[in-house]
């Protein structure tokens, strides 16, 4: 089995031309926590993910404390949002190189790929390197636990 086999083949994608505020916005929109950025002909050109939009909006003293078990909730600043300037930047600004999988490769592949990058979502290519497809943690684990057997 390869991951074109468990991949899913309708990504929500978009083109690097979008604003920060636009990429969050796909993404609630449809629930997504990667996304790809491809250019016209649909070469993947990076992605953003939900800890890359996540991360500005987080309290600067969360890096000063250790443990934050204590902590049940933030208060105030739970509602605070990034700077208008920030969410108005264009995509480019947090746009990261993008890690991917080839659709031809095998599953053990594309889970070692997220636990080498700490990804919860992989693209997946063709020869071009051109988005065809996107593979979860769930779904690559799902398809591996599905060809375990019990000799009984």
């Amino acid at each position: 089995m390869n991951i074109g086999d468990c991949m899913k083949r309708k990504v929500i994608s978009s083109r690097s031309d979008i604003t920060i505020q636009k990429a969050a916005e796909i993404m609630v929109h449809h629930h997504i926590g990667t996304l790809p950025i491809v250019d016209d002909s649909m070469h993947l050109i990076g992605v953003v993910t939900l800890h890359d939009l996540i991360t500005p909006a987080i309290p600067d003293f969360y890096n000063l404390v250790e443990d934050l078990d204590f902590v049940h909730d933030f208060g105030a600043a739970e509602d605070e949002q990034p700077a208008q300037d920030y969410l108005l930047s264009p995509i480019t600004r947090i746009l990261k190189e993008p890690v991917y999988v080839e659709e031809t490769a095998g599953l053990t592949r594309a889970i070692t790929m997220l636990q080498e990058h700490d990804l919860n979502d992989l693209p997946v290519v063709d020869d071009n390197i051109c988005l065809v497809g996107i593979a979860s943690r769930v779904d690559i684990g799902v398809a591996l636990l599905s060809n375990w057997t019990t000799s009984s």
